[in-house]
């Protein structure tokens, strides 16, 4: 017959796997040595050991068996609840005290012990000895909780961040709007886009091939720069001004529009100032477009101000065009005087060297001392032919023959004398060799070679010169003409309603935390 500390032990070990398996808590309960007690670190169940400790209070195994049996009927309906085991132990202290009366009163020491290792006479099973002590477990941890938060309610910085907030967000907000759509005035916008370009056609310069083309074209790219800061500048603002009477169209709502109108004694730098609201530039430097956005109360004036920055923008490059080519032919004219006066000092030069020297061409005259060298050549062969007919038909005694070999070195001794003429060259005028006055003849023509092709070169420039000036080069290309807008888009009411929130609000939510910042630091 099984003990009631055996049936104890065995629901506690079912019901102590089945809360492992649900909460995944690793180990397994054991018993000690005497198989009473669960190891250190696993979870204890008190209604077991409540069961098990009313059993071994009893004086037999026969009278703890129906005090435990309760404990074991009631443990499956625990089991199978959804409660989780950390609930459970509140109701263990109630069996305890309701198991006591039944037991007695329990003495450490003293009273009968169930189980293998249990002593007296009361005890059952295969190892009951006589009398023991009993082994009493540790009381429970009690875990302290906080109690719950209580509804939050408004406090008082609460309702000053609310009020805050309707000041610093909700009624600027309420401001703005009515501004824009009761006060403010609308505006329509006219779009302009245009480029510099330069002309297509080719031109005699650039038929040279020496750069010229290039000098006297220019640079569409360095235009449309000077261009894209002139349309912002005061002179651009007083052209149109004297045109348009700016001060007249854009003071016309004030006072009531104070901000989209601009007052009637604006100054000129004032005027500057506005602009910049009035006409937006968008530059792309990589391709040179320019585009316009122009703002006015009408649209027929929001189209003439934009025909007429076109206008003045022309103008601004037909002047540095003007310009540029009156330069160019100023200096092309001064150069082709240079040129032609360096030209008249290099042939008047070589026609006093030919005077002093009595030789109009070195060259011809060097050909003439080479052809009477050549000429006494041939003399010489043909009386060498003669002296040899000679000796075939007579003696060395003979007179002819002497005559002969005689003209032979007369011939031989003038040809030296002409070879040497041609190298060293004799004695001339002012006691001058030939090769020197040869090399002075030489850089002589030279220059005159010289002056000549830069002549020629000037002359060329001054013609392309007076060609551009002729004709425009650069100009100005509208490919968006000024619009007539149908319809007002300005002011973006949505657009500025909505800056004005996200900045209003974030002015807001930095002032809160800078509050809330300096409460939490005291």
């Amino acid at each position: 017959m099984r003990t009631g500390n055996q049936i104890a032990y065995g629901w506690c070990k079912s019901l102590e796997d089945k809360v492992n398996s649900d909460t995944s808590i690793t180990g397994a309960a054991q018993n000690d040595a005497d198989g009473t007690a669960p190891r250190k670190g696993m979870r204890k169940f008190q209604a077991p050991q409540a069961a098990s400790r009313d059993v071994a209070q009893a004086p037999g195994a026969e009278a703890a068996e129906p005090s435990v049996q309760p404990a074991i009927e009631e443990a499956p309906d625990a089991a199978k609840s959804n409660e989780p085991p950390s609930n459970r132990p509140q109701n263990r202290p109630q069996n305890r005290r309701q198991n006591a009366p039944q037991n007695g009163p329990r003495q450490k020491g003293k009273g009968p012990k169930v189980g293998p290792g249990a002593k007296g006479p009361g005890a059952k099973g295969p190892g009951a000895k006589g009398k023991g002590k009993g082994k009493q477990n540790p009381p429970p941890k009690v875990v302290e909780i906080a109690p719950m938060a209580t509804n939050a309610g408004m406090r008082r910085r609460h309702w000053g961040l609310v009020l805050s907030a309707l000041a610093l967000i909700v009624a600027p907000l309420l401001v703005s709007a009515w501004y824009l759509w009761a006060v403010s005035t609308d505006q329509y916008a006219s779009t302009v886009g245009f480029t510099v370009r330069q002309e297509g056609g080719s031109s005699s310069a650039d038929l040279l091939g020496n750069g010229l083309g290039d000098l006297f074209g220019g640079s569409s790219t360095s235009d449309a720069d000077i261009l894209y800061e002139f349309i912002q500048s005061q002179e651009m603002v007083s052209r149109i001004d004297d045109r348009f009477d700016l001060r007249g169209h854009y003071a016309q709502p004030w006072p009531d529009d104070v901000i989209f109108a601009i007052w009637p004694d604006a100054t000129i730098e004032e005027l500057v100032w506005y602009w910049s609201r009035i006409v937006r530039v968008s530059y792309d430097q990589g391709s040179g477009l320019i585009e316009l956005r122009v703002l006015a109360f009408d649209a027929k004036t929001a189209q003439a101000i934009g025909t007429g920055i076109v206008e003045e923008s022309q103008n601004m490059i037909n002047a540095l065009n003007d310009q540029a080519r009156d330069d160019l032919l100023r200096y092309a004219q001064r150069d082709l005087e240079v040129s032609l006066r360096r030209l008249k000092d290099a042939r008047e030069a070589l026609i006093l060297f030919r005077t002093r020297t009595q030789i109009v061409d070195p060259a011809t005259d060097l050909q003439g001392r080479l052809g009477v060298v050549n000429n006494l050549q041939a003399q010489l062969a043909q009386a060498l032919i003669d002296l040899d007919v000679l000796l075939d038909q007579s003696s060395e005694n003979d007179p002819r023959v002497k005559q002969a070999r005689r003209t032979i070195e007369v011939i031989k001794n003038r040809i030296v004398i002409e070879r040497e003429n041609v190298a060293s060259g004799d004695i001339t005028v002012g006691g001058e060799d030939y090769p020197t006055l040869l090399a002075e003849f030489e850089g002589l023509v030279v220059d005159r070679e010289f002056a000549e092709e830069g002549y020629r070169a000037a002359l060329t420039a001054l013609d392309v010169a007076r060609n551009n000036a002729g004709r425009q080069s650069r100009y100005l290309e509208a490919y968006v003409r000024p619009t007539l807008p149908q319809s007002s888009e300005f002011p973006r009411r949505w657009v500025l309603l909505g800056m004005i929130g996200l900045f209003v609000g974030l002015i807001w939510s930095i002032l809160a935390l800078i509050y809330y910042s300096i409460r939490d630091s005291r």
